[in-house]
């Protein structure tokens, strides 16, 4: 009996030593990649992680592990690739039905944009503007698809063009949509990065549309990081996936985001709708938050926007004040 307890607490230790370098090496887990990643249920994994967070080690948050402290911190774009893949596909497929034939969009850097690089391929006239190395190379031979890149300096950690050349690339553009990722998402401060050079163009970039259509998995709504790139106001829409049923804070962020006036669109095949045929169609499930009042105003100069041609707006819906 004795034996039995030391070899499990070894595997415990050892368990809890891959928790940890998997929160380091991500900057934010979620339980449902950790237990994933470790093969145990999400159970132990969220008891390992309290006893992770009593040693000061880590914090709990939205169905998930991070770093301890305020912000999370980004990580590297292996890791980033590799987290909520499932999550990034379902996320990318509805983004790219929002996309019509001959539309002009600016589309930023990041894991989630790259999926929607690969999905644009097939949408005929269609013009992308992109700082994102990944993204011009998705599209790289879609020859009905013409991509403008920005000007700037290359930053290597995402593959993406950054600094003043890649800013005033942008100036006097004018675009439909604009598809941004980012580090975190909260209702209070919209969408944020942890880099001070890429919010900055991400800025830029949503300066040039009329809609901002934000793309962040689960993994991404509660979490802070040191610079704002869109404040919530000027989100249209959110498209994400559904969070696990321990995520309570996640899917209070979405109810917060839609009392903010953001369109909410929840994707993946753990929504519960009746979507049961669409599914075996292949398509993507998706459970929209209900909208009761269009956006008051787009960006400044620009105009109100529409919800996207041919969409439902049943959404959990903005209540703009």
């Amino acid at each position: 009996m004795v034996v039995g307890v030391t070899v499990g607490s070894v595997f415990a230790a050892e368990r809890r030593q891959m928790i940890l370098e998997m929160v380091r090496a991500n900057g934010a887990v979620s339980l449902r990649e950790l237990a994933r990643v470790v093969q145990t249920s999400e159970v132990t994994v969220r008891r390992d992680v309290r006893a992770l967070e009593a040693e000061g080690l880590l914090d709990r948050r939205h169905g998930g592990a991070v770093l301890p402290g305020g912000f999370t911190r980004e990580s590297g774009f292996p890791q980033r690739a590799m987290a909520a893949t499932a999550e990034k596909t379902a996320i990318a497929e509805h983004a790219a039905s929002l996309v019509r034939e001959g539309e002009a969009i600016v589309v930023g850097a990041g894991t989630t944009t790259q999926e929607l690089a690969r999905r644009l391929a097939r949408v005929p006239g269609l013009t992308v503007v992109t700082n994102s190395l990944l993204v011009a190379q998705a599209l790289a031979h879609a020859n009905r698809v013409e991509v403008v890149m920005t000007g700037g300096t290359l930053r290597g950690s995402n593959y993406a063009l950054v600094g003043s050349g890649a800013e005033q690339s942008l100036l006097g553009l004018r675009v439909s949509r604009a598809f941004l990722s980012g580090s975190g998402l909260t209702a209070d401060r919209g969408l944020s990065t942890s880099n001070m050079l890429a919010a900055s163009v991400d800025r830029a970039l949503l300066r040039a549309a009329a809609e901002v259509v934000v793309l962040a998995d689960h993994t991404k709504l509660g979490a802070d990081t040191a610079f704002q790139t869109v404040p919530t106001d000027l989100i249209t829409q959110l498209i994400t996936d559904q969070p696990p049923p321990e995520a309570e804070k996640a899917s209070a962020e979405l109810e917060a985001l839609a009392e903010q006036g953001v369109r909410v669109s929840v994707v993946g095949a753990g929504v519960p709708s009746a979507a049961k045929a669409a599914t075996e169609r292949g398509d993507p499930v998706r459970r929209d938050l209900p909208l009761p009042s269009p956006r008051a105003t787009g960006h400044p100069g620009l105009g109100g926007s529409t919800p996207p041609m041919g969409q439902r707006v049943s959404d959990l819906a903005p209540r703009r004040r």
